[in-house]
């Protein structure tokens, strides 16, 4: 499911966004990690940032990547010593609402 403000924004600005869209996929083809660990990678970088909006659309990507509900929790738990233990349960609320909504 893609944000309306997403959609919005592609509407608005349609050659910024396929620029932004372009360099983030750049950004996946030059190194040697896999689709599905990139979409972890981008999960934990969410969950340390807070970004509530970020860590959903991450968790819905990183399942289409093949990842599973364990690996998205373990993403989460593995991130609790670096920021918290009320912040990783926060972020596995998230993941929570993520999967159910996938």
């Amino acid at each position: 499911m893609i944000p309306k403000s997403y959609r919005a924004m592609h509407r608005q600005y349609p050659e910024m966004m396929q620029a932004y869209e372009d360099f983030s996929n750049a950004t996946k083809k030059v190194g040697p990690l896999s689709e599905r660990e990139i979409a972890l990678v981008k999960l934990g970088i969410s969950i340390g940032a807070g970004l509530e909006g970020a860590a959903k659309s991450h968790a819905r990507k990183a399942i289409k990547a093949g990842c599973t509900e364990d690996d998205l929790y373990h993403v989460a738990i593995a991130c609790a010593p670096t920021i918290g233990f009320p912040t990783m349960m926060r972020a596995r609320s998230w993941l929570k609402e993520a999967i159910e909504n996938a």
